[in-house]
């Protein structure tokens, strides 16, 4: 415990402040000391990364033995990824482009953000970062066709994100009559009556002399 405090004074891998995630534990680190660190618990009974009220007290030891990563160090948004699933007699279409145009409402502009912390990454790091605007993804399910927006947030806002931006959706699917959630959910499908038609060939060529 003594050399894990000694790596976590002189390397910095996190302090005090940072949201990290070491072994199957996540937290804001509140304290660190000679023996162990503390951090206020986010995660496990609660969604969406808020804290649970609980203080974790975690040996220095930890370092050495587990994996840990820093949500705060380096580029200071992470990816979000939300599935919206309609059902496939909606107009995906038009529900991709309300989707699209929410979460380019919703998400931060971290262009400027992305070039000055890009700088300072690529003294230390071989990181190259695509593109952070925010995009809708289309994807075909067992019940109904998948829209997942994906978008930059910051690791504490992720949960106030995600409220504002499902109660815009909800809003806003209200209003179009062709849209609908789709849910898990059993049917029978009739081909000859649902099914694609085949091409009705044309009735007036002429026939073929004996």
């Amino acid at each position: 415990n003594l050399a894990g405090w000694a790596f976590i004074m002189w390397v910095r891998p996190f302090a005090v402040g940072d949201r990290i995630q070491i072994g199957d534990d996540s937290g804001d680190v509140i304290d660190i000391r000679l023996f162990q660190f503390s951090m206020l618990e986010i995660g496990k009974r609660i969604d969406a990364e808020q804290t649970t009220g609980r203080i974790l007290h975690l040996p220095n030891g930890l370092v050495f033995k587990e994996v840990f990563a820093n949500y705060s160090q380096g580029f200071p948004y992470i990816w979000n990824e939300m599935p919206i699933l309609v059902t496939y007699e909606s107009d995906w279409q038009k529900a991709k482009g309300i989707l699209q145009e929410i979460i380019s409402r919703h998400a931060p502009d971290v262009s400027e953000d992305m070039k000055k912390h890009a700088r300072r990454i690529t003294n230390r790091f071989v990181i190259s970062y695509g593109t952070t605007s925010p995009i809708v993804y289309t994807q075909i399910a067992s019940s109904g066709v998948l829209l997942t927006m994906r978008y930059l947030v910051a690791p504490r806002q992720r949960r106030n994100s995600e409220n504002a931006i499902y109660e815009d959706i909800l809003r806003e699917f209200a209003n179009h009559w062709d849209i609908d959630f789709a849910y898990e959910t059993n049917r029978e499908f009739d081909h000859y009556l649902e099914g694609k038609k085949r091409p009705q060939t044309s009735q007036n060529q002429p026939s073929e002399s004996a």
